[in-house]
C-alpha cells in the first residue's frame, strides 16, 4: 500500500476516534500559549495546566512578565521541571516580544525561533494553534507514532515532519497533529503498547 493511501485511512480513523481536537494547554491568548508550549517542554501538559494559573495569575503579558525577576519566575515554575533555563527564556523572550515586536507575539517562524528558548517545534504549535497557520508541529510522541506507522523512516524530527506533510493534506495538518498526540496517549504509547489492540498499529505497525 502507499503510503498516501495508508495515510488517508490513518487520517480517517482518527477522525471517528477524535473528531474534537481541544488545544491541551490552557491559555488565553498567543503570548499565554508561547509561555505555556515553552513550559511544556519535558513536562507533561496536565503539570503545566497546574502551573500556569499561579504564573498567569502574576502576569499573563509581556510587560508584566519582565517586572518579575527571573528567580520569582523560577519558583513558580520550578514543578515544571528544567526552571533556571526557563525562567531565564521567559523573562529574556518577554523584553524581545516588547522591545523588537510592540507587545504582541510575532506571526513569523522566523521571528518566533529568534525568541530565547523557541525552537522549530514551539514555533509551529504556536503558527498552527494560535494564528491558524498551517503547520505540523512533531514532538517525540508523533515522530514515535509516525516510524511506528511506517510513514517515515525515523531518522529524526526535522525528516519526520517533512514525511507527514508529504502524505497528509495541508488543510489537516493542525487538527491532525493534535489528534495524533490524542491518539497516542490512549491507544499507542511508548511502554507497554499491545500492538494487536491498537486500531492502527493492528493495521499498520511495522514496530
Amino acid at each position: 500500500m502507499r503510503k498516501k493511501e495508508k495515510a488517508k485511512h490513518i487520517q480517517a480513523i482518527l477522525d471517528e476516534l477524535f473528531p474534537e481536537t481541544p488545544i491541551p494547554l490552557k491559555h488565553s491568548d498567543p503570548y499565554t500559549l508561547l509561555v505555556a508550549v515553552l513550559l511544556s517542554a519535558q513536562c507533561t501538559d496536565e503539570r503545566v495546566n497546574q502551573i500556569t494559573p499561579h504564573l498567569f495569575k502574576r502576569a499573563n503579558n509581556p510587560a508584566d512578565m519582565i517586572k518579575l525577576s527571573v528567580e520569582e519566575i523560577r519558583e513558580i515554575i520550578k514543578p515544571c521541571g528544567l526552571s533556571p533555563a526557563k525562567s531565564k527564556a521567559i523573562w529574556e523572550l518577554s523584553r524581545l516580544i516588547l522591545e523588537k515586536h510592540g507587545g504582541e507575539v510575532p506571526q513569523t517562524f522566523q521571528d518566533l525561533e529568534a525568541l530565547p528558548g523557541v525552537g522549530h517545534k514551539t514555533a509551529s504549535v504556536v503558527m498552527s494553534q494560535a494564528f491558524g497557520f498551517p503547520a505540523f508541529p512533531v514532538d517525540t510522541h508523533i515522530h514515535r507514532l509516525a516510524t511506528r506507522w511506517g510513514l517515515t523512516d525515523g531518522k529524526n524530527v526535522v525528516k519526520t515532519e517533512k514525511d507527514l506533510k508529504a502524505v497528509f493534506p495541508e488543510a489537516t495538518w493542525n487538527k491532525l497533529h493534535l489528534q495524533i498526540i490524542f491518539f497516542g496517549r490512549q491507544y499507542c504509547p511508548a511502554r507497554g503498547h499491545k500492538k494487536e489492540s491498537c486500531p492502527i498499529c493492528s493495521l499498520y505497525g511495522v514496530s
